[in-house]
């Protein structure tokens, strides 16, 4: 059954525009052909701007809702719960109300919103997510939904600004030399020189500046967006500004201010609720752009429909006792302003906001998690003014205001959600009011893509008993975002290794690893991160080997390059008899390959071992390096060229030690000695395995810490003196996956038609390394220890 998530009409008018933000929800059922109001498709295709419809509060129990239509309802599409039964269609309390009763059929080609490949007779734009700055958020289509003017259109006449007029504008500021202004620069030239004027509010006159108050906020608010909120604008956010009000200056504009001017009956420049109420029940018009769906007609007739209106006026004005044009403009730019380039790069928590959607994060029933958030130095808002979202026919859309209004309060970095949160946030992105990093805990089965150019990070456990998920529908789900800005973070159950008993146990719905080795906070950081999320999670695995561990492997060397400079064959070819070169004890070679090998991680290990005090009695007798120059020569140096050239594909900056890093290897003296010589390929991951069964899938283990693999009894039998031997190798990770026992060499895509570089056991903290290609790992040293 599916129970039905009923939106306002005037989102419905976006199903029949080509917009990639309608796409972000499962149609669920939908309606074919869609029906929508005249006005509202009219305007939807004219100005594509949010409304506060957003800000409608809930409707108190007992209260009717707005009388639906006789004919089939107004619909954007559905919040689909499988698991429930369904509620009657058209039953929903923003069913479209009966005083426009009269429907028009989308046409064929609007379907494509849908998915369908029919060409439709409007263009998108990305004018924001290419141009735009804010303070906030990262990069995203502005305003997808908007069509752009087609050459010809009497209303596109003068849309953008000669680029070389811009540059003149910005060298009439920037008057010092310098390439860049400051605000006290921009605010005496927008007063004194009418083209500069002209070229960034050419709405205004802004030489009224000190005597107009909306010129002075709009003057303020542009100048706070050209810098991002810092103190200093460079020519190229001004360029790129002057290009995006420009673009802006279509059909739109004009609606908005036409709009606003009809309000504004007085004529004053600014709106008193007063006029904004008498205006809602008098005016058709200014209650369908403002409130479509809702009769506004009514106001004074129902509590509900009142405090509507009255939430909408308080959304708008942002607190304030009246709407001044600049805030009138800013509210239904909302998405266009908000819309900014990647994230910052990080610097501390303590400047960072998350905003948490409190229902699904079980505050009270699991406060942990939102607990680790705070103790981890966020600055963190709870939104728990809202309902959970998880009842038939709950109306999603009447709380976006809401939660909106709180955004723009506290302008967070990052939006966090669990579990049932996930409908509020697949909302949020619908209705482009949120395209910011975002984090996801548990997908909801509502959420069925992800949007573009948003970077998001989604949690979930192979044993979710709530919301059941296989991995391959999270991995299609996570590859519906922009490259290299969606993360899946996925814990896995590994194979047995004996009936019933696994080494690794994937999560449950509470997702228990998050709470372990500061994983929750690191993947805020991962998507706050401008690198992207992935790459960013991989880094942090550094920190969890020890400082004394990593400057020995900065010392010893992370690329294929730095191996041979300490070689002591003929040319340091690697092509002698010989393979093995004993070290010196006393030298500082030996000294840094057994610091590695003898290292303790940063944090517990996550399989049982022997106490570390045992381990720290080991002893490292000799140290042997490998020097097999046709190894290294034809397995080991081109498959990281060709990982080289895949990460250059793939728009991945390749970090050695990141990318790389050494790792053990333990087998019995055989195998070791077929390794140690081969000049083709040391290893063989189609015949490996662990000692058990192949627990992450077919291919060579590796371990991060020399004690697992003591400890797990790989190394072979001890010798007739009670030594053993073990190989420490440098490896190619590349981007690793989670394993699982069912991969046989061939791992998932990670970008078409390149596929992850090898898997991991766990992507929060790995333990264990498998690689799948002979050539991914180089034996450097053989280690005898005691």
């Amino acid at each position: 059954g599916v129970w039905h998530c009923w939106f306002p009409a005037r989102m419905a008018g976006r199903v029949t525009s080509p917009s990639r933000s309608s796409r972000f929800f499962s149609p669920g059922r939908v309606s074919s052909p869609v029906p929508v109001h005249t006005a509202a498709l009219r305007r939807a295709r004219r100005v594509g701007s949010p409304s506060p419809a957003a800000a409608l509060p809930p409707r108190p129990s007992g209260a009717s809702p707005p009388k639906p239509l006789a004919t089939a309802p107004t619909l954007l599409t559905t919040v689909n719960h499988s698991w429930k039964t369904p509620g009657p269609p058209g039953s929903g309390p923003l069913a479209t109300p009966a005083r426009t009763q009269t429907p028009v059929v989308a046409p064929p080609t609007a379907l494509s919103a849908w998915g369908d490949s029919t060409p439709t007779p409007y263009a998108t734009t990305r004018s924001a997510s290419a141009q735009g700055t804010s303070a906030r958020g990262t990069s995203a289509p502005a305003r997808p939904w908007l069509p752009i003017p087609a050459r010809g259109d009497d209303n596109a006449s003068d849309v953008f600004l000669p680029e070389r007029e811009a540059h003149e504008a910005f060298d009439r500021i920037a008057t010092n030399g310098t390439d860049s202004f400051c605000k006290l620069d921009f605010f005496a030239a927008m007063q004194k020189d009418a083209s500069v004027g002209r070229a960034v509010l050419p709405d205004y006159d802004s030489s009224r500046l000190l005597t107009d108050e909306s010129t002075y906020d709009a003057v303020d608010a542009a100048f706070a967006t050209m810098a991002n909120n810092g103190q200093r604008v460079t020519r190229k956010s001004f360029l790129a500004y002057v290009r995006r009000s420009r673009a802006d200056k279509t059909p739109k504009t004009r609606a908005i201010r036409h709009i606003f001017d009809k309000i504004d009956v007085d004529g004053s420049g600014s709106i008193s609720k007063l006029e904004f109420m008498a205006a809602m029940q008098q005016d058709a018009d200014v209650n369908e752009f403002v409130l479509p769906g809702a009769d506004s007609s009514q106001v004074m007739h129902s509590e509900w429909l009142f405090d509507a209106v009255d939430a909408a006026f308080e959304a708008i004005a942002a607190g304030k006792k009246r709407i001044e044009v600049a805030d009138f403009e800013r509210y239904f730019y909302r998405a266009t302003v908000s819309a900014t380039p990647m994230a910052k790069p990080l610097t501390n928590r303590s400047s960072r906001r998350v905003f948490i959607i409190g229902p699904g994060f079980a505050l009270q029933l699991n406060p942990v998690q939102g607990k680790l958030i705070e103790a981890a130095g966020f600055q963190v808002h709870w939104c728990i003014s809202v309902p959970n979202p998880e009842q038939p026919n709950f109306p999603v859309s009447l709380y976006l205001g809401q939660i909106m209004a709180e955004i723009d309060r506290f302008q967070p970095d990052l939006v966090a959600c669990a579990s049932k949160g996930g409908v509020y946030v697949v909302a949020l992105w619908q209705m482009g009011f949120w395209r910011g990093p975002t984090l996801l805990l548990n997908a909801h089965p509502s959420c069925k893509r992800l949007p573009e150019n948003v970077p998001v990070v989604l949690a979930q456990g192979a044993n979710d008993e709530v919301y059941p998920t296989s991995r391959a529908d999270l991995e299609r789900l996570v590859s519906t975002g922009s490259p290299n800005m969606s993360f899946l973070y996925y814990t896995a159950n590994s194979g047995e290794i004996s009936p019933g008993m696994l080494t690794r146990t994937g999560d449950y719905h509470n997702q228990e690893s998050l709470l372990l080795n500061d994983c929750l906070p690191r993947l805020i950081d991962a998507a706050l991160a401008p690198e992207g999320p992935e790459v960013h999670m991989v880094r942090t695995w550094r920190h969890q080997r020890s400082q004394e561990r990593l400057e020995a492997e900065r010392w010893l060397g992370l690329r294929p390059e730095r191996l041979r400079e300490r070689w002591s064959s003929r040319g340091r070819r690697g092509r002698d008899e010989r393979v093995l070169f004993e070290i010196p004890t006393g030298s500082d070679e030996f000294q840094h390959v057994a610091a590695v090998f003898k290292a303790a991680p940063a944090e517990k290990e996550a399989y049982n071992l022997s106490p570390q005090e045992e381990w720290d009695a080991v002893q490292v007798l000799r140290v042997e390096r490998i020097e097999n120059g046709p190894q290294q020569d034809g397995g080991f140096t081109p498959y990281c060229e060709n990982v080289y050239q895949a990460f250059a594909a793939q728009s991945i900056k390749f970090e050695a030690g990141v990318h790389t890093c050494w790792a053990f290897h333990g087998a019995d003296t055989t195998a070791t000695e077929s390794i140690v010589t081969n000049q083709v390929a040391g290893f063989q991951p189609l015949a490996s395995g662990s000692r058990n069964a192949a627990l992450w899938g077919s291919g060579t283990y590796f371990a991060r810490d020399a004690h697992y693999v003591a400890d797990s009894h790989f190394c072979g039998s001890p010798a007739s003196d009670g030594t053993r031997q073990m190989l420490m190798c440098l490896i190619m990770l590349g981007m690793p996956c989670v394993g699982d026992p069912q991969h046989r060499g061939v791992l998932p895509f990670r970008q078409k038609p390149h596929r992850y570089n090898s898997t991991v056991d766990s992507l929060s903290c790995p333990e264990i390394y498998i690689l799948q290609h002979p050539g991914a790992a180089y034996p450097a040293y053989l280690i005898t220890f005691a």
